[in-house]
């Protein structure tokens, strides 16, 4: 049977290619050395161009029909060892050739697939060398018909894990809902439409004739998917779909978390890959892949895939496939977080009726890992607990408190909390319902516990804005965080002057934080030292930077207690006596309210930040008022959850 992949030519017409070897060959100079035919052999594997290249009895191999979906891929093809010329079985001179191919399939510039081959070399009546027409010079045992295509494999995506190696995400069982066509193939237009527009809406999809369009322009033996749902959910009513003609759905398992909400603006989600996350990733993901889309498992998409396989495979013409070389796919890692289940589960709850955007974060003092970081269903998907970057309000005064104590005021001695106070002009008031007995001259603790602004305002003269700035660096601010902890840390002007330095005084002006920043500030209090959050605790290798620098003025021992003593002022006899009675160890607190936006756009968003034993927490709410208020009561059932 001849080989489909060596053409010899007809008696009346030669191929092109061949044409060319010969052309080529009418002015060589005969030569009984077989190395330079070797060489020539070599180039035209090579190249794909049959350049010197010459094959016995005007024959030739059709390396794009024997490479298939690697002719086009980077290789190179060289000459290891030529053989002393001898004679065959039929008196003819030959030479062996021994040939070493080497293939970049990933187009890494680094060969994947070495191997050697051999060729033999035939002395021809007019003295030139020619090669006799072989497929196994492309491979060793090419079967007659086949052709080469690499294929790229994944190995299973890692788990994300939570505190103490709980499986955040992990493959949980799904059905894929849609329409199958192959149940269909007798069907008119009108019944794919039916059909399909009925999936759609038990979908709950709001465009169900936009479904029906992509199921009509699907090919016959297409799986058109509407929707995935987590099995044993009533989301969809799969019982009903399986119900419509075509209709079907399909388990699987996917990455997903214990809940579709589940810290899901800090876990992000994953599946295939989109067009700008495969531009963006530089060769590293393909049509196809399972990629982190947002969140986490985005940032951290390379750890959690793993590297991609590879497979050159042999398709025949029988339909079957022969695996001729697999670089296997390495399996992705696991990524450690320390969020713990029932602390998420606990500020997601707090959370839950909040209409507006809001955030919790909860910390362990003593070991700076974030245990819970909730997003409010208002915050609609954004991680506003780790980013959000607002004005921290009142709460920001136990900065303020710290940079006085290092000025010299003690937590007895007098401030000024008058009802107004004017700074270039500008005039600053309490907040509405200030209580009148706390005016006047007052002891710092009760400026604290009571939120008197106009006596932090009034301490202006004692204070600079390089003091305020080493202050909110010493409880955990105005740094650059870690990537374990994948959040804001908050920003000082640590140039401001006039009103602007006044308003920062109280945690306005030009002070920026999140809840991740503010619960910082309360479990640096509580530990008596400047905690780091963390967030991502594994594997080693991308957790081991060194993290921030050390605050130019640490944090002291003494520093703590006594603004652990100003804040439990605040729960006992201030603004946030709300939290007197929870159970368990004495609540530390500050309340806040910080002023935000212009004209029509004004609001007071309520901040509260807490710390008990070895929690620390902080909430923000956009426009939820004073902190005692809506802040507070979200604090309040977090603690007593975990109490």
């Amino acid at each position: 049977m001849m080989n489909p992949l060596i053409h010899r030519p007809a008696p009346a017409a030669v191929s092109a290619a061949v044409a060319l070897v010969a052309l080529g060959l009418s002015g060589c100079a005969t030569t009984a050395d077989p190395a330079p035919q070797a060489e020539a052999l070599a180039q035209a594997l090579e190249t794909g161009e049959p350049g010197e290249a010459r094959w016995a009895d005007g024959a030739t191999v059709d390396l794009d029909a024997a490479l298939g979906d690697l002719s086009e891929l980077p290789r190179t093809v060289e000459v290891t060892s030529v053989s002393e010329v001898a004679e065959d079985d039929d008196g003819r001179e030959v030479a062996d050739v021994a040939l070493e191919w080497s293939w970049d399939l990933d187009r890494d510039d680094t060969p994947d697939w070495i191997y050697p081959v051999s060729a033999r070399l035939i002395l021809e009546e007019d003295g030139t060398w020619s090669t006799v027409s072989d497929r196994s010079v492309v491979a060793e045992g090419l079967r007659p018909g086949g052709s080469l295509a690499v294929k790229r494999t994944t190995g299973a995506r890692g788990d994300v894990l939570g505190g103490g190696g709980t499986e955040l995400v992990t493959d949980r069982a799904v059905f894929r809902v849609g329409i199958d066509k192959t149940l269909l193939e007798d069907a008119d237009e009108a019944a794919l439409r039916s059909s399909a527009e009925a999936v759609a809406t038990l979908a709950g999809d709001d465009d169900p004739a936009a479904f029906a369009d992509r199921v009509i322009a699907a090919g016959p033996k297409a799986f058109v998917e509407a929707i995935v749902v987590r099995q044993g959910s009533d989301e969809v009513d799969v019982d009903a779909v399986g119900g419509v003609p075509g209709g079907v759905a399909l388990p699987d398992e996917i990455p997903l978390a214990p809940t579709a909400d589940f810290a899901r603006a800090v876990l992000g989600s994953s599946g295939p890959a989109t067009k700008d996350v495969i531009d963006e990733s530089e060769g590293r993901v393909a049509a196809g892949d399972v990629t982190g889309l947002s969140g986490l498992q985005q940032t951290y998409d390379a750890v959690l895939a793993g590297d991609p396989g590879l497979q050159v495979i042999e398709s025949l013409d029988s339909g079957d496939e022969v695996v001729l070389y697999e670089r296997p796919a390495t399996y992705g890692q696991a990524l450690e977080l320390s969020l713990e289940v029932p602390v998420q589960e606990a500020a997601e709850a707090a959370l839950v009726d909040i209409p507006a955007p809001s955030g919790m974060v909860v910390l362990r003092p003593s070991t700076g890992e974030v245990l819970a970081a909730a997003s409010g269903p208002g915050s609609e998907g954004l991680n506003t607990a780790m980013l959000a970057s607002v004005a921290p309000g009142s709460t920001y005064k136990v900065v303020t408190a710290l940079a006085l104590l290092r000025s010299g005021v003690g937590p007895d001695d007098t401030v000024s909390c008058t009802p107004e106070a004017t700074v270039d002009g500008y005039t600053i008031s309490n907040y509405p319902g200030y209580p009148a007995a706390s005016l006047g001259d007052i002891t710092l603790t009760e400026a604290i516990a009571q939120s008197c602004n106009t006596a932090l305002v009034n301490s202006t003269d004692r204070l600079t804005a390089g003091d305020m700035a080493e202050a909110a660096e010493a409880l955990g601010l105005n740094r650059e965080a870690p990537n374990a902890a994948a959040g804001f840390l908050g920003s000082y002007p640590d140039d401001a002057s006039g009103t602007g330095f006044a308003a920062s005084l109280i945690g306005q002006g030009e002070v920026l934080a999140s809840p991740l920043a503010m619960a910082t500030v309360a479990a640096s209090i509580q530990a008596g030292t400047t905690v780091t959050p963390t967030l991502v605790t594994g594997p080693a290798d991308i957790t081991a930077e060194s993290g921030p620098a050390e605050p130019a003025v640490p944090l002291t021992t003494d520093e703590a207690e006594v603004l652990q003593g100003l804040m439990a002022s605040v729960v006992t006899g201030g603004t946030a006596n709300l939290l007197a009675d929870v159970p368990g160890a004495p609540v530390h607190a500050k309340t806040g309210s910080a002023e935000a936006g212009d004209g029509d756009d004004a609001r007071v968003d309520s901040w509260m930040i807490a710390a008990q034993d070895d929690v620390a927490v902080a909430v923000f709410v956009q426009g939820g008022g004073h902190g005692a208020g809506v802040a507070g009561d979200a604090v309040e059932e977090l603690l007593r959850a975990l109490a």
